[in-house]
Parts: C-alpha cells; structure tokens; sequence
C-alpha cells in the first residue's frame, strides 16, 4: 500500500474535476482508478440502446441487475456492458442529458455499489463519484470532495464539448450543470454531499496538477 492507504474516495459535483484529477493520482500512486460514473453512464446508454424507458424504474432495475458493468481498461475509460464494450459513446449528449435520472433509482444504485465495492475490496484503489465517502467506501483511508461553482465547472465542460463542435452553447451546459446539481444533491437514495470526515478542496483556481499535488500531500500525512 502507497504510504499505508489503500483505497482513496474523491466525490463532487459534476465537472468538479473528479474524473481527471482521481486518474492522474491513480497514475502517480501507481493504483487502479474507477469513475463510477461510468458505471451509471453504461447503464443509461444501454437502455437507451435497448430502448428501455428511463422513467420506468422496475425495467432499470431489471437491466442493470442482468448486465454488471465490466472493466475493460484499469482507468475506467472503457467498459463493457450487455455485450458491448463502449468507450467515448458514454459521454455522449443523449447519456449526458439522462445519466442523473438513472442514477436516482435505488435498484441501480444498489446494483453499481455492490460491484464497486467487489472492486474496491482487491485494494490500492482510487475510485470517484458522488457517495464514494458516504455510501460506497465510508471507510475509506483519503475522502476528498472537490468544490467548484456552477459556472467554473460549466465553462470546463463547455471546453470539453466544445471540442467535438457539437453546438452547443456554454448557456445550455451551465443550464443542464444546475439541473444535474439538483438532481444530485435531492434525491432520496445517496444525495450529493461530503463525508462528514471529508477533506474539502476548492478547486475553482487550481491547475489538475496543483489539485493532484495536494492530494499526494494528503496522502503523505496519513503514513
């Protein structure tokens, strides 16, 4: 175990950073790294794919029991799910627009924590999210939950889209960043918030590799 911590939680808002920063500190502690919200990610675009109905909670909860979500790369970038191994199809607009709506049923919850938590148990562990350190791994060795506004995350997930010039507008992503937030922080089965023993990091002025760093930092102290 790096510095005697085995399993690392980092839990935020959407486009807080989670993914990039939990990947390069996977990458730097030589651990595995697991968003889970790909796991959810898979799951939606499968019933999409399948043309199950997002609003019909009995038929998610029948899909996501019947297809576990494998990894297919150690940093999570690619799964495979219902026989299919898909990558850069999870973070396309029709995923990105009902992936909160998925992630509230608590079937589907109950199904992704049970085989993140198999994943976790092997240890050496970086895995992010939105209740790592409150539901999935509360007693992990490092909780940390990173903060931003809506408008700095919007912006970067505006970059990001903007890159595929798909046309959309840094309006209508920091429009669908609030509504996620609402989702996320008020729905009854595992809502948005830090651990009670979280550290919190504002990461509004920070580079990926300033927040890395002062994770590392974290970490060091813990030995």
């Amino acid at each position: 175990m790096a510095h005697g911590v085995s399993t690392i939680a980092i839990d935020g808002p959407v486009a807080a950073g989670k993914t990039v920063v939990g990947r390069e500190l996977a990458g730097r502690l030589g651990f595995s790294f697991l968003d889970t919200g790909v796991m959810y990610r898979a799951i939606t675009w499968l019933a999409l794919a399948n043309g199950t109905s997002i609003d019909d909670p009995d038929s998610l909860r029948e899909l996501a029991e019947a297809n576990p979500v494998e990894l297919v790369s150690k940093d999570s970038s690619r799964v495979r799910v219902g026989g299919n191994e898909v990558g850069q199809e999870l973070r396309s607009p029709a995923v990105e627009a009902n992936v909160s709506t998925v992630s509230t049923v608590s079937p589907v919850r109950k199904a992704m924590v049970a085989q993140q938590r198999d994943l976790a148990a092997k240890g050496e562990i970086v895995m992010t999210g939105r209740d790592i350190g409150t539901v999935v791994l509360p007693d992990a060795d490092l909780k940390v939950y990173l903060l931003a506004s809506p408008e700095n995350r919007a912006h970067r997930r505006w970059k990001e889209i903007e890159d595929r010039d798909d046309g959309t507008s840094y309006e209508q992503v920091l429009m669908e960043t609030k509504r996620r937030d609402s989702i996320d922080s008020g729905r009854v089965d595992s809502p948005l918030r830090p651990a009670s023993d979280a550290w919190t990091l504002d990461t509004e002025y920070l580079s990926v590799p300033e927040v890395v760093d002062r994770i590392i930092e974290a970490v060091k102290q813990l030995r």
